[in-house]
């Protein structure tokens, strides 16, 4: 935000406040710097009610400062609301339209997101899970200027994804639409691009492994492999475009429970979508929720007609990661990839489906230093299940049960047969994934064999001292 001149028009804004919109008059050119009312939050020079919300419009402006206004109101709940305004002369966007705005939007998240119907199943994740909160202000989070050393990286698998933080990935993500082709395929606005990502990123939920950082991980990968395999050279830029969004969006909301949990909890999403992929449906559901929004729309500018086949791609590619459907993937495309056709369009699309499938669980792929924490975020989430599924009395699956459970046991067979086999496959279509994919996985499955006999050894050796103290407590003679 630049300096202002040193005259001033008069300035507007307007509030909404317990469902009345308050106007504000101030001489001087403002800045919006902080709503310390629970009910809003400020998003660059606009303000949209919700819920549970203190944030700063620019964090890097103070907040506190002897030259402040202070307009004060009342909120539903009759609570004072304290609206810090900064006077020294800043320019803002000019928002004189905000008050009709306001209303329409306001009447646009009750629909859409705030008057979700009640379900009366057990549960109902609706209740604390995030609402597509439209953005229309323009993006806030700083542009990072990526060095050629991290650009170079972002290509490969051994990419460490715990060195960022969510503004420096959405800049990644923003890197990757443009340096791939796809903005200018689409025709993007990228200020639009901009909003979209961080409509993506608010509406996943801070669950211990499945969140924005997983998203980040599943579209790097997606990223890496495109380059890896050379599948500009393979595929259409469409498809380019499809791979990547599907990636990005492909665990939207998710609430911290498999569709197991769903399904047997008879959650709102389970009834919703008759117990068949709720999650992966949910997913979609949300996805081309936030597309809805002309703000975030990045396929705006596409044909209507081109726009539904890109819609029926990315959901057939986000169902995909349902891994109940893991067996009937991996063998359609067997039967495909011995004589596989890149202008066949089903053979396209069963490779598609897979490559999604191998970037959604491709931790293990990666250095151990960067695999081995994602195992503990996930059996950290397992463990909430399992905890919660004791507590209601629902079935409770072994390998999330934190009393028979492990590090080496949980992956074991999961790299052995699911993993291995599934980029082996792949590996006969694109042999030069077996240095950087494959032989990482067969590196991993042989470091948690290692560590189950250590821990197998360790157990032996308990087991051998408590029989030894027993038996010396009863006065047997060894």
């Amino acid at each position: 935000m630049g300096s202002s001149s040193s005259s001033y028009a008069p300035k507007t804004i307007y509030l909404d406040v317990d469902g009345k919109v308050q106007k504000v008059s101030l001489i001087l050119n403002i800045c919006i710097i902080n709503i310390t009312d629970p009910f809003f939050i400020g998003l660059t020079q606009n303000l949209y009610p919700v819920s549970g919300a203190l944030v700063s419009i620019d964090p890097t402006m103070p907040t506190n400062s002897p030259k402040y206004l202070t307009v004060k109101g009342t909120s539903r709940q009759s609570k004072n609301i304290t609206l810090l305004v900064s006077v020294e002369g800043l320019k803002v966007v000019e928002i004189e339209k905000c008050k009709n705005e306001l209303k329409k939007l306001r009447d646009e998240m009750t629909s859409r997101g705030g008057g979700r119907v009640n379900c009366p199943c057990k549960y109902n994740f609706s209740d604390d899970g995030k609402k597509v909160t439209p953005r229309r202000d323009v993006p806030s989070y700083p542009k990072y200027t990526l060095s050629q050393e991290t650009i170079e990286a972002l290509k490969k698998p051994t990419f460490d994804v715990w060195h960022w933080e969510h503004n420096e990935m959405l800049s990644c993500l923003e890197y990757m639409y443009h340096d791939l082709g796809l903005v200018k395929e689409f025709n993007m606005n990228p200020i639009t691009l901009k909003r979209w990502l961080l409509a993506v990123q608010e509406n996943y939920r801070n669950n211990p492994f499945h969140n924005f950082r997983h998203c980040f991980c599943v579209s790097q990968m997606m990223y890496g492999m495109i380059h890896l395999c050379n599948l500009q050279e393979k595929l259409t830029l469409t498809d380019m475009g499809i791979l990547m969004t599907a990636a990005v969006c492909h665990d939207l909301d998710h609430p911290g429970y498999n569709n197991t949990y769903q399904i047997n909890a008879r959650t709102e999403l389970a009834v919703r979508y008759n117990d068949i992929s709720p999650l992966e449906n949910h997913h979609c559901a949300v996805a081309f929720q936030i597309l809805s929004l002309p703000e975030c729309n990045i396929f705006a500018n596409v044909d209507p007609e081109a726009f539904k086949q890109i819609r029926k791609a990315i959901i057939a590619l986000i169902l995909a990661t349902d891994m109940a459907r893991h067996g009937e993937i991996l063998e359609a495309f067997k039967q495909k990839v011995d004589n596989f056709d890149f202008t066949n369009e089903e053979h396209v699309t069963c490779l598609k489906m897979l490559l999604i499938k191998c970037c959604d669980i491709s931790n293990e792929v990666r250095p151990t230093e960067v695999a081995e924490p994602w195992v503990d975020c996930l059996l950290e989430e397992y463990f909430m299940q399992s905890d919660r599924e004791k507590s209601e009395g629902l079935p409770v699956a072994p390998f999330m049960d934190r009393d028979k459970v492990t590090k080496p046991t949980a992956q074991i067979g999961f790299i052995k047969f699911v993993l291995i086999p599934m980029f082996e496959t792949v590996m006969k279509l694109f042999p030069q994934i077996e240095e950087l994919m494959v032989q990482p996985l067969r590196d991993s499955r042989d470091h948690y064999e290692e560590l189950k006999q250590i821990d197998d050894a360790m157990t032996e050796k308990l087991l051998s001292l408590v029989l030894i103290s027993f038996f010396y407590k009863q006065n047997f003679i060894l």
